[in-house]
């Protein structure tokens, strides 16, 4: 890709990003899964077949998708140049999820600010794993937060780290190892084994990004808090807390965040009714109110406007 062709997808994103209509990668990638790991379970797999069958869907999925990236781009390009780099900017801008982030966490603060909290707990629902029936509002912005932070990540920083390195190919088979992640690499008796391999990749595959975009909310932060302090204050949360989480990465940006906030994020999650302990990360110097909602978008879309600029300076050199 070129930094022209790396801006205009990133543009892309933030003007349109995920409409429910178009036949979006992901969306296929998830439906594979989803039959793919139906077909293990109805095998009646033990604990040896299924890590064999998970670590085969692991690896092949992301090539899948490489190689299908890959064609695509290369039998666009043969019809014309300008086609394929049409189809090269497309399948690039479907890596990216600023947009849809920000506008589902948009719903939960509006629905928090009117007044609903039921409303609140739905649209949560809607971009979390955990259980929501019964989160209180505090409990419902951190979970929302907690999403805000660690998707730009995965669904920003991590995507465009990938874009630059190996284009729209590589950066679908990214995409490919972190959507397996999110629906397999569980540590339930249903995925522990099937999923295990897809989640020890995704841990590789994020190890860089999630270090970078942890710096990125560090560095964003006061620009868009207008106090030097929240700088500050999330590179101190970071270096203490960065590391407690359970995942290597997951923990990174979200320290970052809940310094820039002033605010504690982790604690006890739910899911399917079993309880999840999460170490506390940050201090609880400010309230979880909609606000934080607000403001921890507002970071994370100068997280996407840095990152984009960096990939693409990157590429122009």
């Amino acid at each position: 890709m070129t930094a022209t062709t790396v801006l205009i997808a990133c543009a892309l994103d933030a003007a349109v990003g995920d409409p429910r209509w178009f036949p979006h990668p992901v969306r296929l990638m998830g439906h594979a899964i989803t039959w793919y790991e139906g077909e293990v379970q109805r095998g009646g797999y033990q604990r040896t077949g299924q890590l064999a069958a998970g670590l085969l869907l692991a690896l092949s999925l992301p090539a899948l998708s490489y190689g299908i990236g890959w064609l695509l781009i290369d039998l666009a390009g043969k019809i014309q140049a300008t086609v394929g780099t049409a189809v090269e900017v497309l399948l690039a801008f479907t890596t990216l999820a600023a947009r849809d982030l920000a506008d589902h966490a948009a719903e939960v603060k509006k629905a928090l600010t009117a007044g609903s909290l039921d409303d609140g707990r739905t649209a949560v629902a809607r971009i979390v794993g955990r259980d929501t029936t019964g989160l209180s509002e505090a409990e419902v912005v951190r979970a929302t937060v907690e999403t805000v932070a660690e998707s730009a990540n995965d669904g920003i920083v991590a995507s465009l780290f990938y874009l630059m390195l190996g284009g729209p190919p590589l950066a679908l088979a990214y995409k490919a190892i972190n959507t397996l992640d999110s629906m397999i690499g569980h540590l339930d008796a249903r995925y522990r084994h099937v999923g295990w391999a897809s989640a020890r990749l995704d841990d590789a595959a994020n190890w860089v990004p999630a270090r970078i975009t942890s710096m990125l909310i560090v560095l964003t932060s006061g620009v868009v808090c207008r106090e030097t302090i929240r700088m500050k204050h999330a590179w101190s949360i970071l270096r203490r807390d960065g590391a407690k989480h359970a995942s290597p990465n997951s923990g990174r940006p979200e320290a970052a965040m809940a310094g820039a906030l002033g605010v504690r994020l982790g604690g006890t999650n739910y899911y399917g009714g079993v309880a999840s302990d999460r170490p506390g990360l940050g201090d609880d110097l400010r309230p979880l109110n909609p606000e934080r909602i607000t403001e921890s978008v507002w970071i994370m879309w100068a997280v996407f406007a840095v990152a984009a600029a960096i990939a693409a300076a990157l590429k122009a050199v």
